[in-house]
C-alpha cells in the first residue's frame, strides 16, 4: 500500500476543505517560516490507499491565510462551488 503525503509534512494544517463526496479536499497550512500554502488532494473512498496530491501547489508561498484561499479559489475548480 502507497500512503502519499500531506499537508501535515508541510506545516500545520489550520484549514481543510472537502467536496461532496469527500473524495476531494483542500488543505491549507502554515510552515514554520510562518508562510502559508495549500494543496489539493484526492482519495479513492473505495481503497484504503489514503490521500494524495493532485494540484501539486504546495510549494506556493502567501503571507497570509486569505490570500492562499484567495489562489486556490482561482486554481481549483470545484472549491468554489462548495464553499
Amino acid at each position: 500500500m502507497v500512503l502519499y503525503r500531506r499537508s501535515k509534512d508541510l506545516g500545520t494544517v489550520v484549514l481543510s476543505l472537502n467536496a461532496t463526496g469527500e473524495a476531494l479536499c483542500v488543505d491549507f497550512f502554515k510552515r514554520a517560516d510562518a508562510s502559508f500554502g495549500f494543496e489539493e488532494y484526492r482519495r479513492d473512498v473505495e481503497s484504503a490507499e489514503g490521500w494524495f496530491p493532485i494540484g501539486f501547489f504546495s510549494d506556493l508561498r502567501f503571507q497570509t491565510l486569505d490570500q492562499a484561499k484567495s489562489d486556490a479559489m482561482g486554481r481549483v475548480a470545484w472549491l468554489e462551488a462548495e464553499t
